[in-house]
């Protein structure tokens, strides 16, 4: 018996990957986090599978149904959104396992930041604009961000962020980071990306407050900052080109030819 966490991918039923599809198509119980999992990415379950929906669960409820399938040999699809690896809480679910001697695997999905990136139809790292991307989120009702990792200290870098469950603190983020990304600095949010009701505001740090707020987006959505993300890059000239496919650039799969 083993517990496979699946990453189900931003939302869209077409994005989870194959092994997890697969995966769910065959174990007997399927726990999913129904706030964010569509049902008909568990609809496959296999007949008579245990589906539950565990979005009013405690995390001993949760082990407890682990549990249970252990006992009864039942593999479990364990099926969170995004990838899991990603504020998918289930460390604390593979604590609970670990202590109890049932095995588990992890099954990675498509995540948020890369499905906006996607949207937009932005590349999030271009030469010499931004080489890095910093996934982060910024403390409300959650738990603290840990010393050092504070969005002041995270925008000295200037590289594109990605920040996670922050919709509501939304005006804290643009005044933490303007004194270092610039008020022009593009800011991009993403509500429910590959959802039927999908929504993508674009703005800079300056005025995506005010285009955010009339929209009633108050959860369920990806903050995306930095200088990678502006339409002006568009421009032939904008940025540099990679020398990845530079034909002076040679490497083990294209050396150097000889004259």
């Amino acid at each position: 018996m083993t517990v496979y966490f699946i990453g189900a991918g931003p939302g869209a039923p077409d994005l989870i990957t194959v092994r997890g599809q697969q995966l769910i198509e065959r174990c007997r119980v399927c726990l999913y986090a129904g706030s964010l999992v569509p049902a008909e990415i568990v609809a496959s379950a296999p007949p008579g599978a245990t589906v539950l929906d565990t979005a009013a669960m405690t995390l001993d409820r949760i082990i407890a149904h682990m549990v249970d399938a252990d006992e009864k040999g039942a593999d479990v699809a364990r099926v969170h959104s995004g990838d899991p690896s990603i504020y998918g809480a289930i460390g604390e679910q593979m604590r609970g396992l670990v202590a109890r001697d049932i095995a588990y695997e992890v099954v990675p999905g498509v995540p948020a930041f890369a499905a906006a990136a996607a949207a937009i139809g932005r590349e999030l790292t271009l030469p010499e604009v931004a080489q890095t991307v910093i996934l982060t989120r910024t403390a409300v009702r959650a738990s603290d961000m840990p010393p050092g990792e504070d969005l002041a200290t995270l925008a000295q870098s200037r590289a594109t962020l990605a920040i996670h469950l922050s919709i509501n603190n939304l005006v804290s983020v643009v005044r933490e980071l303007t004194p270092y990304y610039g008020s022009d600095c593009p800011a991009i949010v993403a509500y429910r990306v590959s959802w039927p009701d999908q929504q993508i505001v674009h703005g800079t740090l300056v005025d995506i407050r005010n285009k955010v707020k009339p929209l009633g987006i108050t959860r369920t959505a990806l903050i995306l900052v930095g200088r990678a993300l502006d339409a002006n890059l568009d421009a032939a000239d904008a940025f540099a080109n990679s020398r990845l496919y530079d034909p002076a650039h040679h490497h083990v799969l294209r050396p150097r030819q000889a004259k």
